[in-house]
């Protein structure tokens, strides 16, 4: 169970809700400014656990809105599709210790 929520369930949702973050940004603000704002919020979303995993996490999520910013030019499930897979292999070797450690 483990593995699936960290590895397929939350990349999936939390790519679906970066893409519509993004794409509503993107209309008012350039693709750089979109794209930091976009990492800062998760940043800032995830550090409400623990708040030096904000200042760990904004990485990863710079990295995945880059890609989405990119690859929604081929369309938008394209961009949801390449961040949501990079995501899942991102979370995949924590999520097989958590679910190994028990």
């Amino acid at each position: 169970m483990a593995v699936f929520l960290l590895a397929v369930f939350a990349p999936v949702t939390e790519t679906f809700i970066m893409a519509g973050v993004l794409e509503l940004l993107l209309r008012f603000v350039r693709p750089p400014v979109a794209i930091l704002l976009s990492a800062a919020a998760w940043g800032l979303a995830h550090s409400y656990a623990a708040p030096a995993w904000g200042l760990v996490i904004w990485w990863p999520f710079l990295i995945f809105s880059t890609l989405f910013v990119v690859w929604r030019q081929r369309g938008f499930l394209v961009g949801v599709g390449v961040v949501a897979a990079t995501h899942a292999f991102h979370n995949l070797i924590p999520a097989l210790i958590l679910a190994t450690s028990n």
